[in-house]
C-alpha cells in the first residue's frame, strides 16, 4: 500500500521525532518566538540523517527543490516572517516553511562556516550546557561563538531579516595576469514591515573549473576558508565585494553555491555553454544539477516571452543534446539521472516573471515536457523496457532507484499521443507487484483524457477503497490531473463517500492537492476555482479554523497575478473577511494579504 516516496518519507519522520528528544523535548524553548530553535534545527538534523541514508546529493537536491518551490515563495509574498519572527496573532500559523526549513538552512550555514569538527563541538556544548532548560536562538548561537571564537553578530541578522537575498555575481579572467576576478553584489528585496535590508552574512562555497572538468587549485589575493583542495568558502557581508584568484592557469568556469551553502537567489552571467559544462563535468552533485536547472530554466523563460507575443514554439535543441548525453549516461546515479530530467515547476517560472501568467506558464512547461518525449523518444523507451524486466520489489538504494527512473520514462513518454506507449502503461498499470509502480501509471493514464479514464479511477478505487491512505493518492491524482474539467470532478469528489471535510488528511489530499498544485485549473480566469477554495475556507473555519488558515494560502498571493485574477481573488478573500465568526487562524492571514 506504500510506495518508495512514502517510506523515505517514514524515515524523515521517524529520523525527525527521535531527534526531537534533544532538539525541542530535553532542551526547549522559552517561548514561542523561538520556535525554530526546535523545528529548525531538527529538521536540519533530519536532512543530515537522511542524506546520510540515501544520495547525499539526490537528498540535497530535493531538499532544495521544496526551499525554492515552497519557502522562497512565502518570502516574496505578503506573509513573509523572519526566522524568529517579532510578532504572531495565532501561534498556529507559524509552523511555516520559513521557521521549519529556512531555519534548518540557516543552521546548516553555522555548520559550513565552523567546519563539521568545530560544529559538533558546539552542538555538544548546547545541549550540556542547556539540557533540562527552556532556552533562546540566542542561546544556540553564543555556543557557535564560544567553541570557534567567530562573531556571528552580522550572521544573526538571519533570524531577525525577512526575505531571500539575491546575489548578482559577475566574473573575468585575465590571461596575462593569470587572474581571475568574482564579483558579488548583495541585495534583499522589501519585506512586509522591513523596507531596509542591512548586508547578510553567508558563505558562498565554489570552485573553478578548467579544460574537461579538471578543478584548478585556488588561492585569493585575500583570505578565504578553504574546506577542501577544490572547495573554498567565500564569505559575502557586505553591499559589494570583489575577490581576485591569482595563479590560474586557464580561463575557468567558476561552480558556484556548491552544496546550496547558502538560501539565496543566484543571478549569474553564465553563458549557456558553461552551463552546459558545468552539467557535463562539475563534481558537487547539487552544482552539477543546478546548472541543468538554471539552463532549463532560462530556456524556457525565453519561450514564455515568444507564447506571450504569440510566436511559435521552438524546443531548444541543445537542451534536447544535454537531456540524451545524461539518459544515455551508465555512470550516473540513476535517481540523479531522474532529477534532472524533472523541469522548473510551473510555480516556480512563475515567480521569475514580473506578473505570474499561468496560461504562459503551463503552455511552455507542456511543451517542453513533450518535446522531450518527442526527442528522446527511442532513449526514454530503451530505458523503460529495460528496467521493466527488473522484478525486484524491496526497498534497497539501487531498486528505488530503477523504478524512479523507469517511471520517469513512463511519465514523458505518456504525453505524446502514442496507442503502443499507452497499452505499456495500462499493462504496468494492471500488472504492478508494488504501489510505485501501480501509482506512477495511474497517475500518467489519468493525465490524459484516456476513454478508459473513468473505468481505471472506478478500478483504482474498488481495490484500494479499504485503504484510508491510499484512497487519499486516489484522490489526489485525479486533483492533481491536467485535464480541463478536473474542478468539476474535484467538486464532485468533495461529495463522495471517500472524502470527509472533518479529516484533514481528506483536506489536504483532495483540496490542497489542486489548489497548490494544479495551477492552470485553480487559476481558471472565470474564478471558479477562487471561489470553490473560499467556500471550503469557510465550512472548514467552523470545523477546523488551523486547516482552514493553511489550506487558504494560495488565495493570498493574488498581487502576483494579472488584473482579472486579483479582482477574483480579492473578491473571495472581502467574503472570507467579512465572515462574522471569523477565526483569529484564518482572519491574521486574511486580513495582513489585503
Amino acid at each position: 500500500t506504500a510506495t518508495d516516496v512514502d517510506y523515505q518519507n517514514i524515515l524523515r519522520v521517524v529520523g525527525h521525532e527521535y531527534f526531537h528528544n534533544w532538539s525541542g523535548n530535553r532542551v526547549t524553548c522559552r517561548d514561542w518566538f523561538q520556535l525554530s530553535l526546535k523545528e529548525g534545527l531538527t529538521i536540519f538534523r533530519e536532512q543530515e540523517f537522511y542524506e546520510d541514508m540515501t544520495s547525499k546529493a539526490v537528498a540535497r537536491i530535493e531538499e532544495v527543490r521544496y526551499l525554492r518551490g515552497r519557502q522562497f515563495i512565502e518570502d516574496a509574498g505578503p506573509l513573509a516572517h523572519s526566522v524568529c519572527p517579532d510578532a504572531y496573532m495565532e501561534i498556529n500559523n507559524f509552523y511555516t516553511n520559513t521557521i521549519y526549513n529556512k531555519g534548518a538552512e540557516v543552521i546548516r550555514m553555522q555548520k559550513i562556516l565552523l567546519g563539521t569538527q568545530k560544529f559538533r563541538e558546539a552542538m555538544d556544548l548546547y545541549f550540556s550546557r542547556f539540557d533540562g532548560q527552556a532556552v533562546t536562538i540566542e542561546d544556540f548561537v553564543n555556543c557557535m561563538e564560544t567553541v570557534s571564537g567567530y562573531d556571528l553578530t552580522q550572521f544573526r541578522r538571519w533570524y531577525h531579516q525577512a526575505g531571500t537575498p539575491e546575489l548578482t555575481i559577475q566574473y573575468e579572467y585575465s590571461a596575462a595576469e593569470k587572474t581571475f576576478k568574482l564579483t558579488v553584489e548583495q541585495t534583499c528585496p522589501p519585506t512586509p514591515g522591513q523596507t531596509e535590508k542591512k548586508p547578510f552574512y553567508l558563505p558562498l562555497a565554489m570552485g573553478l573549473l578548467g579544460k574537461n572538468g579538471v578543478s584548478l587549485a585556488l588561492e585569493l589575493s585575500d583570505k578565504a576558508m578553504v574546506v577542501q583542495n577544490d572547495t573554498c568558502v567565500l564569505i559575502i557581508n557586505e553591499p559589494k565585494q570583489v575577490f581576485e584568484f591569482i595563479y590560474v592557469p586557464e580561463k575557468p568556469v567558476p561552480a558556484l553555491l556548491r552544496g546550496f551553502s547558502a538560501p539565496v537567489k543566484l543571478n549569474v552571467h553564465y553563458t549557456d555553454e558553461e552551463l552546459l559544462f558545468l552539467m557535463q563535468y562539475e563534481k558537487d552533485g547539487f552544482a552539477r544539477w543546478d546548472a541543468g536547472f538554471q539552463l532549463a530554466s532560462r530556456l524556457m523563460l525565453q519561450m514564455i516571452k515568444a507564447y506571450q507575443a504569440g510566436e511559435r514554439l521552438i524546443f531548444p535543441e541543445k537542451l534536447g543534446v544535454a537531456l540524451q548525453q545524461i539518459i544515455i549516461n551508465k555512470k550516473l546515479d540513476r535517481t540523479f539521472i531522474a532529477e534532472l530530467f524533472i523541469l522548473p515547476s510551473e510555480s516556480y517560472l512563475g515567480e521569475l516573471l514580473p506578473v505570474i501568467d499561468v496560461d504562459a506558464v503551463y503552455a511552455v512547461h507542456r511543451f517542453t515536457q513533450q518535446a522531450i518525449a518527442q526527442t528522446l523518444k527511442e532513449n526514454l523507451l530503451t530505458v523503460y523496457l529495460d528496467l521493466k524486466n527488473s522484478t525486484d520489489d524491496s526497498l534497497t538504494e539501487q531498486a528505488m532507484a530503477n523504478r524512479r527512473l523507469k517511471n520517469l520514462c513512463l511519465y514523458y513518454l505518456m504525453l505524446l499521443d502514442d496507442q503502443q506507449i499507452n497499452d505499456i502503461c495500462l499493462e504496468q498499470y494492471h500488472h504492478a507487484s508494488n504501489m510505485t509502480d501501480k501509482i506512477a501509471a495511474f497517475s500518467a493514464l489519468l493525465d490524459k483524457a484516456a476513454p478508459e479514464r473513468e473505468k481505471l479511477i472506478a478500478d483504482f478505487y474498488l481495490t484500494w477503497h479499504q485503504e484510508p491512505l491510499v484512497v487519499d493518492k486516489w484522490l489526489s491524482i485525479q486533483a492533481m490531473a491536467k485535464i480541463p474539467e478536473v474542478l468539476q470532478q474535484v467538486q464532485a469528489l468533495t461529495q463522495h463517500s471517500a472524502f470527509d471535510i472533518k479529516n484533514p488528511n481528506k483536506v489536504y489530499a483532495l483540496i490542497g492537492a489542486f489548489t497548490q498544485n494544479n495551477a492552470v485549473n485553480f487559476h481558471v480566469n472565470t474564478g471558479a476555482g477562487y471561489k470553490f477554495l473560499a467556500d471550503k475556507v469557510l465550512l472548514l473555519n467552523k470545523l477546523n479554523p488551523q486547516i482552514a488558515a493553511r489550506i487558504v494560502e494560495p488565495l493570498t498571493r493574488w498581487r502576483r497575478y494579472d488584473a482579472q485574477r486579483q479582482a477574483l481573488m480579492q473578491t473571495q478573500l472581502q467574503r472570507i473577511l467579512a465572515e462574522k465568526n471569523l477565526s483569529r487562524d484564518v482572519y491574521e492571514l486574511v486580513s495582513k494579504s489585503l
